[in-house]
């Protein structure tokens, strides 16, 4: 399935179905198609080519929809990012990923122009403000031309570049290709029965893999609509799934926890709502059984990786749900818990999942090392810690890499140790998850001091948020007076 394609098909079918919620403003599918074509006539005008990497640093906003197909058309790659990025982390990212065009909000330009001349091959630079008159982007989108060719694509190209986190510290760009997104395409329609009248409530950040994959591609699919929302409280999330009849949303445990427990759920129409799924960190099992009887809802949980696009095992709605299992394998892909020698181990038995299918990444963008580190024969060494039984059922026991996974976050201590040894006072530093009944894990960072210096937890805390995403800064800080 070649996404271009399939939105072009999508409009053909349902040209006057909303396609992008947001503000409540509908955007129908003739006009989100034709914005992307316009924005595609400007980059290519721009020189972008297939091939050429299109970085896109926005929220949940039309122009991040538009922003991804147009880069597509063109055959390039869209590299999505984080919002959260400094501009220390900029400076990998695009210089990783040798972007030719950066699409970012207004208000966020600043963190590139600041690092923008050590970045030559970004040559471009394209900002929004919203879809208003005063917008550059809206200028682009409302009067530029349609014409632009679609080139000769294949399932096996790269289609989208989305930077994970590296045990090295620094983040690694997992190439995810046309048949990657295919497999997440269609499961809305494929294992959740989903139709035109799919209203998906996207939270999680589009920049992130699932937030992608479930919110975006699978109701664009089906001729669906994705409700689109940046900034969020709990009373605006109800308001807009009883104002805009949202059929499911898309969260981490954390939110759904939050929208159980809010002292207000009652004061809401919430009848719209047929399903929710949640990922990114485990749901205490004892939950699900809550939501079916308080938002008259299924939970479903998804597992995967953004190096498995991200969607590799899903609680199917039409099996047994078992307490504490995360579901079984999607159509095609298969699974395995092996032994440190790389051996299937026996149902039941603890070992780390590995995975295999077309889900699975291309590879780690100009790092064949870490790829043949992760992908060995074929299959995907994940890092996390598993036992599957005799159905098929897989359990998460814990992580075998050092990762902490944060409100759906995943952080590696390696990439905010070396931030916090940058630190004048900092002698040597340890980072570590620490449990949340909320989050999962917060990071917790462990210091050992130089001699004769002094710094304090809260002067930490601000050089860490100088460099690093607020997800990746330690919640709490402590110092030591041995080596940690």
């Amino acid at each position: 399935m070649n996404m271009v394609r399939m939105l072009q098909e999508t409009t053909e079918r349902y040209p006057e179905n909303p396609a992008v919620i947001f503000d409540g403003k509908h955007i129908p599918y003739k006009d989100l198609n034709r914005y992307v074509e316009a924005l595609a006539c400007h980059l290519q005008e721009q020189g972008v080519v297939k091939g050429d990497k299109v970085a896109i640093m926005l929220g949940n906003c039309p122009e991040f929809v538009i922003s991804y197909f147009a880069a597509l058309r063109l055959g390039a790659v869209a590299v999505t990012l984080n919002v959260m990025s400094t501009s220390y982390e900029l400076q990998h990212l695009i210089g990783n990923c040798e972007a030719k065009v950066l699409i970012t909000a207004d208000n966020l330009a600043k963190r590139f122009q600041a690092i923008a001349e050590s970045l030559p091959e970004c040559r471009h630079l394209i900002t929004t403000g919203g879809l208003t008159p005063e917008s550059s982007f809206d200028g682009i989108i409302k009067t530029c031309g349609t014409t632009t060719d679609i080139p000769a694509l294949e399932g096996s190209d790269p289609a989208v570049m989305i930077y994970t986190a590296g045990l090295t510290g620094k983040p690694l760009g997992a190439v995810l290709t046309y048949d990657n997104l295919a497999t997440q395409a269609d499961l809305l329609r494929t294992i959740c029965s989903g139709t035109t009248k799919d209203r998906s409530l996207a939270v999680i950040p589009l920049f992130h893999s699932f937030g992608a994959a479930v919110n975006m591609l699978c109701p664009l699919c089906i001729g669906g609509a994705i409700v689109l929302m940046d900034r969020f409280t709990m009373e605006g999330i109800f308001t807009t799934i009883q104002r805009e009849q949202v059929t499911y949303i898309t969260a981490v445990p954390r939110l759904f926890m939050g929208m159980l427990f809010h002292d207000k759920l009652k004061e809401y129409n919430l009848s719209s709502l047929r399903l929710g799924i949640t990922g990114g960190s485990p749901m205490p099992p004892e939950l699900f059984a809550e939501f079916e009887k308080h938002l008259g809802i299924q939970v479903l949980e998804g597992y995967g990786l953004t190096e498995t696009s991200p969607c590799c095992i899903f609680t199917m709605p039409d099996k047994v749900q078992k307490p504490g299992a995360i579901g079984t394998v999607l159509p095609g892909v298969e699974a395995k818990v092996i032994d440190e020698d790389g051996r299937e181990v026996a149902r039941g038995v603890v070992g780390e999942l590995a995975v295999r299918g077309k889900v699975v990444m291309q590879g780690y963008y100009k790092d064949e090392a870490a790829t043949v580190e992760v992908i060995r024969d074929g299959w995907l060494h994940t890092g996390d810690l598993a036992h599957m039984d005799d159905e098929g059922y897989v359990f998460l026991d814990g992580v075998k890499k050092r990762m902490i996974i944060t409100s759906g976050f995943n952080v590696y201590p390696k990439e905010v140790e070396i931030v916090l040894d940058m630190h004048p006072a900092v002698a040597q530093s340890r980072v570590i998850g620490e449990k949340d009944l909320m989050r999962g894990e917060i990071v917790k960072a462990i210091i050992l001091k130089k001699p004769g210096c002094e710094t304090d937890d809260k002067e930490i805390i601000q050089h860490c948020r100088n460099y690093l995403s607020s997800y990746k800064v330690p919640r709490e800080v402590v110092f030591e007076n041995e080596p940690a």
